[in-house]
């Protein structure tokens, strides 16, 4: 089964973190509740690495499956009475960004001063199917995700495409492997990569124009579950993975990124999960 900890975790670390279909039997009519420790990068560009708490939580509350990972929830409104017919998915999703909020260590965009956290309103489409390659359990997933802020922090919108593809090894033992991207509007460049004049005299950095919508990047993770009590529909189950996102075009050439960071980004963590 796919535990919520590290997709909280990844979530946490990378701009968007794939939308990922809660369709698999093995969860139907559960609830998982995580938490555990993520290592990431302090911003998304930064070379930076800060160890940050994490939680999770994920389930079926009558019929509808929610997920919470990281500082976003989202709800699948499409009930599925089979599991095993094709899974179509739609609903709302909500969170906040906390992208050079806090934590920044680097003192050059520190100076640039932190940013105000955006809330972010949206949904999400979705389609997946349980079992189609190695057994009757496993399951790939496709899904859009589009949110926008509705607290005049960036003022703009994020959509994020994703894959997924999850399948059992055993009743003790899950494995999930999912690639994703992001395209942001022209505000959100702006107001996460560029460098005003009067921040590159604050900062020392190059002014720098990120006004401009396009990919911000891409990214994949992977993470296995495995239990600890026998079983993966319930109990406890230790849960650990990590990956990779790379800043993309205009964002990475900025200097808040190709000076101050790294546009190659690595994190992971691990942690504990509940199911009941």
């Amino acid at each position: 089964m796919k535990s919520l900890l590290i997709i909280a975790l990844l979530g946490a670390a990378a701009p968007a973190l794939a939308q990922t279909a809660t369709n698999d039997p093995l969860a139907k009519r559960t609830v998982t509740v995580a938490v555990g420790a993520a290592y990431i990068p302090s911003y998304v560009g930064s070379d930076d690495y800060t160890l940050a708490p994490a939680v999770g939580a994920r389930g079926n509350v009558g019929g509808f499956n929610f997920q919470f990972r990281a500082t976003q929830l989202s709800v699948d409104l499409v009930r599925q009475s089979d599991p095993h017919a094709i899974d179509f998915q739609l609903g709302p999703v909500a969170g906040v960004n906390l992208n050079r909020t806090r934590s920044i260590k680097d003192a050059q965009v520190r100076a640039l001063g932190k940013l105000d956290t955006a809330v972010e309103l949206g949904g999400y489409v979705g389609i997946g199917k349980t079992g189609v390659i190695t057994s009757d359990y496993d399951t790939l997933s496709a899904s859009v995700t589009y949110v926008h802020d509705v607290a005049s922090a960036h003022g703009s919108y994020r959509i994020t495409p994703s894959l997924s593809y999850g399948t059992p090894l055993s009743r003790t033992a899950y494995v999930l492997v999912s690639g994703y991207a992001d395209y942001v509007g022209k505000d959100y460049g702006d107001y996460y990569y560029s460098v005003s004049p009067a921040g590159s005299v604050a900062s020392g950095l190059a002014p720098y124009s990120a006004r401009k919508s396009g990919m911000l990047g891409w990214g994949a993770v992977g993470l296995v579950n495995v239990s600890l009590t026998g079983d993966l529909t319930g109990g406890l189950s230790l849960v650990a993975g990590g990956g990779y996102y790379r800043v993309h075009g205009r964002y990475a050439a900025s200097p808040i990124v190709s000076v101050a960071g790294d546009r190659d980004q690595w994190y992971g963590g691990a942690g504990l999960a509940y199911t009941f």
